[in-house]
């Protein structure tokens, strides 16, 4: 009798996502808030602006845009890093990029888990930065070695689904029955809990150092403290929070407002306080501040040629800002970052021509029906028979995060740490190395290449 077939891990990404929206949902009710306004907005885009629904609907970003989302977690050791791994492996997420949040003063480095492929990517595009906390960062010996204990005695996964990841592992895949199993039991993992594992002195101890050392030591697991839909226009976001009672953070971190959205902009609103019991208290007498609700416009993947005249350009603008952005100066910083990007394209022909950004190829119909045709990709493109469509950006960026995660943690949250991150104290943690995110775009781009020339029969594009 043959075993039943194995699900995709793509439709169990797809079902985990689908799970863990709706759980944080009614953990956060203003998230549901969140989610109107966005398919307001996105609805309200792509009427407005045909040429936006084409593209969307061509690369098959607008199959994948209300169900697009992204998650954040943080694990306190390296033990929870690696089997995290191994749960997001279970539905085909991988380990992409680094990212070192030491600099901006918050005591972690991460990697995002997600897929790697085009087509699992338009499957579905769930997504989850995952932070790692650096215990070497806390100062205070005695506070550290209680870091270090209290994390040691909890498990963080469910026994069921640690069989479950170990048997997807040893089989090869779960089956239908099993794979809804396991998104129940992974979920668990994620879940927040008013019950805390300190008391009260403890708590304001780890608090008093840094407000995510307390957020990550303090409860029995890496509650996910924010679920992030997707925008076509995150600035409308922005402007419409605050007609839904929603208090966004005072800057939209990321590039400015362009006609062609490069890389990733992201707000939020801010974090909420939550009732929690600490363990030398009879009820819920406590307070933590950790889960927000975040909102993400995304757009061209960049090159490295691309990417370093965004670092060059952002850090003219927060260098003449000459402090960190907030609510007193978010209009200036406006201002500067709009002025200093003047300097990047604003055209997908022209970052394309430069070299500035990853694009997807493909044969337009004019260029299937057509009995004779040019021999060059340029020509190709200028006779009509391929198009071309930007790939989108997948990842994240990591000044971006720090500002996330500061306006939500507060301004007494940031601090100076001398010891620099470093990636292979991570890539240990984690038990593989990070993939790159730069090689996956241009395989990406490298593909659609292949089919066109394929499709044309053309012996080299």
């Amino acid at each position: 009798m043959s075993k039943p077939a194995f699900i995709d891990p793509s439709e169990i990404r797809a079902q985990f996502s689908r799970a863990m929206s709706d759980m944080y949902k009614a953990e956060v009710p203003l998230y549901g808030d969140l989610l109107q306004l966005v398919e307001q907005v996105n609805q309200q885009v792509l009427q407005d602006s045909p040429e936006i629904a084409e593209q969307l609907q061509h690369s098959g970003e607008l199959e994948r845009l209300a169900m697009e989302r992204h998650g954040a977690i943080r694990v306190g050791t390296a033990s929870e890093l690696a089997t995290i791994s191994r749960l997001f492996a279970v539905m085909g997420m991988q380990p992409v990029g680094y990212y070192d949040l030491s600099p901006a003063g918050v005591p972690v480095h991460s990697t995002a888990f997600r897929a790697v492929h085009e087509a699992a990517l338009q499957h579905s595009p769930f997504r989850v930065f995952t932070s790692l906390l650096r215990l070497e960062l806390i100062d205070n010996p005695e506070l550290r070695d209680l870091a270090a204990r209290l994390l040691a005695k909890r498990n963080i996964f469910t026994p069921r689904a640690l069989q479950l990841i170990e048997q997807c592992e040893a089989d090869g895949g779960l089956n239908e029955a099993d794979a809804r199993e396991f998104v129940t039991q992974a979920l668990e993992t994620f879940r927040w809990h008013t019950q805390a594992t300190v008391s009260a002195a403890e708590y304001d101890q780890l608090h008093a150092q840094h407000r995510l050392i307390a957020d990550v030591v303090a409860f029995k697991g890496p509650h996910i403290n924010h679920l992030t839909p997707r925008t076509l226009d995150i600035d409308e976001i922005q402007a419409g929070m605050p007609t839904r009672g929603i208090t966004p953070k005072a800057v939209i971190e990321g590039p400015p407002r362009r006609r062609c959205p490069i890389l990733l902009r992201q707000t939020s609103f801010k974090a909420l306080q939550e009732k929690v019991a600490f363990t030398d208290q009879q009820g819920a007498d406590g307070s933590h501040t950790a889960r927000f609700g975040e909102i993400e416009q995304r757009g061209a993947a960049l090159t490295p040629k691309g990417r370093a005249l965004y670092d060059q350009l952002l850090n003219a603008a927060r260098a003449e800002l000459k402090e960190a952005p907030n609510e007193h100066n978010a209009a200036l910083y406006g201002e500067l970052l709009a002025k200093h990007f003047r300097a990047f394209p604003d055209s997908y022909a022209q970052m394309r021509t430069e070299g500035l950004a990853y694009f997807r190829y493909s044969v337009t119909e004019q260029g299937r029906a057509a009995s004779e045709r040019p021999q060059t990709l340029e020509a190709l493109i200028a006779a009509g028979h391929i198009r071309f469509d930007p790939l989108v950006y997948e990842d994240f960026l990591p000044v971006s995060a720090a500002g996330i995660f500061q306006s939500n943690l507060g301004d007494n949250a940031q601090a100076s740490y001398a010891i620099s991150s470093n990636q292979a104290d991570f890539h240990l943690a984690l038990g593989a190395e990070v993939l790159d995110e730069l090689q996956l775009y241009a395989a990406t781009e490298h593909r659609s290449l292949d089919e066109c020339r394929a499709i044309l029969g053309l012996a080299i594009l």
